[in-house]
């Protein structure tokens, strides 16, 4: 089923002379994990604004689930799709943690009882039970990037969008994200990255679609996406260092070092 519907989407900043959307088709599937690539100033940012609602386009339609969106409220549509913005402290404001993840699903009018549930659950599965009273801007960046995925979360959305997720992370801080959105592929939620994080896409996405200059050149299996070195150069992209080091070693192409283990341990066997 197509969750998600792009038909010939173009947009164009008030301010601009030249489109940051050009004809933009595609479609997303349900429980895809889907990774949107390409350098600063792609029309990444762009596209994902409309998916959400924070954008209409000028020409084109989408749909959510088969509805159009450009007949839906921002609150509408977030019932639906969860964005989760690149800096945290843009979505923060309450006086606690717990505050600020129950405000969601207060807004959206959900009862006191299962709000009250949602949050417990959302406290445990982001690891932030300790922090349920601390105010939200004395976390650490790692904490406050889970903070924000919680408050989302917590709505229980069936798509999720991630604007550079892990921007400044340290190495566990990383490790505790790609963990996160592993646990929310496996329950099947629908997911759309959009990152500079070439480690981050090969451990989550199994799709890669390209952006440049407002268009998709490439949407693809992240696989054929990373082997075309074309596409690659063209976008000021590199291939993983796992896949070159598969393919120096002269075994099946991977894309983590586990599947690089894992292929040179089965050939020893």
């Amino acid at each position: 089923m197509n969750l998600i519907q792009i038909e010939n989407v173009s947009y164009k900043y008030e301010e601009s002379k030249t489109y940051a959307l050009q004809n933009v088709t595609m479609t997303i599937e349900g429980g895809e994990c889907v990774a949107i690539i390409g350098e600063n100033g792609s029309g990444k940012t762009t596209l994902i604004k409309h998916i959400n609602g924070l954008l209409k386009s000028d020409d084109g339609k989408i749909f959510i689930k088969g509805e159009d969106a450009s007949k839906k409220t921002i609150a509408e549509i977030a019932r639906t799709v969860g964005f989760v913005f690149q800096n945290p402290d843009h979505m923060i404001f309450a006086d606690t943690v717990e505050e600020e993840i129950s405000f969601g699903p207060h807004n959206l009018g959900f009862p006191k009882e299962d709000i009250e549930k949602r949050v417990e659950e959302v406290l445990s599965f982001t690891r932030l039970q300790q922090y349920k009273d601390t105010h939200p801007m004395s976390l650490s960046g790692g904490e406050k990037q889970r903070l924000a995925l919680a408050s989302i979360i917590v709505s229980h959305p069936e798509i999720l969008i991630l604007d550079e997720p892990t921007t400044g992370f340290d190495y566990n801080s990383v490790k505790d994200m790609v963990q996160l959105v592993q646990k929310l592929k496996n329950e099947g939620k629908t997911i759309i990255l959009v990152t500079h994080d070439m480690t981050l896409v090969s451990r989550l996405a199994t799709r890669a679609v390209v952006m440049k200059d407002g268009s998709i050149i490439a949407d693809g299996p992240l696989k054929d996406i990373y082997e075309n070195e074309e596409i690659l150069n063209a976008t000021y992209l590199e291939q993983p260092y796992a896949l070159k080091l598969s393919k120096l070693l002269g075994i099946e192409t991977c894309l983590t070092p586990e599947e690089v283990y894992n292929n040179i341990i089965g050939e020893a066997k």
